[in-house]
């Protein structure tokens, strides 16, 4: 699914009829990355691993550019020889310098922030959840653009719908996402809402049309019918510092 969803065309401003249909919102997030990120040079941060899979850490986009991931714990994918650094820890509290990116990437990441994280890191060795709670993504957001250099870019994206806290993520509704932007205080910045559905796929919507959007949880719901994937309708920030 990884490599279907870089190599697809992708216009983020109108999807063709059916994209993406029964596909998560993966489908949405790299080809939305992908169609904004410039060509050039730079350092980037991969705040969460999103892009930590053989097929996207390839991409054209991302080999001119100098690569820092940061997580919770090591993975099973691991890209040493190929120049990518890994950084382990919290994204509320870094070790970078202020200003030391170019570019920060944390596609579907922040939700999970405060909460429980386990599954990420089974072994424990980020020293646990020091700080829970439901806001503390902006702790978060606030450090991303900590270490972004003045003029970088930020790109973010998020569950988008009924505000939700499950165990492990939270469904971001249209205040929280206006938080989001506040606490990052950009220069510039462009909002994109993207929705599922069983009959037209992805499709980029407004955000009213979004507001119920569900979660489905593979591992713990009952699906029902016209279920999505997993999130029903995904928000995309591109933010300037």
């Amino acid at each position: 699914m990884i490599r279907q969803a870089i190599r697809t065309s992708f216009d983020h401003q109108q999807l063709r009829p059916g994209y993406g249909r029964w596909v998560d919102e993966r489908i949405v997030e790299y080809p939305w990355l992908f169609s904004l990120l410039p060509e050039t040079g730079g350092e980037l941060l991969d705040a969460g691993s999103t892009l930590n899979h053989d097929d996207v850490i390839h991409h054209p986009k991302l080999r001119s550019k100098k690569m820092t991931i940061m997580t919770l714990a090591p993975e099973s994918d691991c890209f040493w020889k190929d120049g990518i650094s890994y950084i382990y820890g919290d994204l509320r509290e870094t070790i970078f310098r202020d200003a030391a990116f170019d570019f920060v990437v944390s596609l579907s990441v922040i939700e999970h922030i405060g909460l429980d994280n386990q599954m990420y890191d089974p072994q424990g060795i980020s020293g646990g959840d020091r700080k829970p709670g439901t806001g503390d993504h902006l702790a978060a957001v606030r450090e991303l653009w900590r270490v972004l250099k003045p003029g970088g870019t930020a790109y973010f994206s998020m569950p988008f719908g009924k505000h939700e806290v499950r165990e492990w993520l939270q469904v971001f509704d249209q205040r929280m996402v206006e938080r989001v932007i506040e606490a990052f205080e950009p220069s510039a910045s462009e909002i994109f809402y993207y929705k599922s559905s069983a009959q037209g796929g992805w499709q980029r919507c407004r955000p009213e049309d979004a507001s119920d959007a569900k979660f489905f949880d593979v591992h713990h719901d009952a699906p029902w019918p016209g279920c999505p994937a997993a999130s029903e309708a995904v928000v995309c920030l591109k933010m300037i510092k």
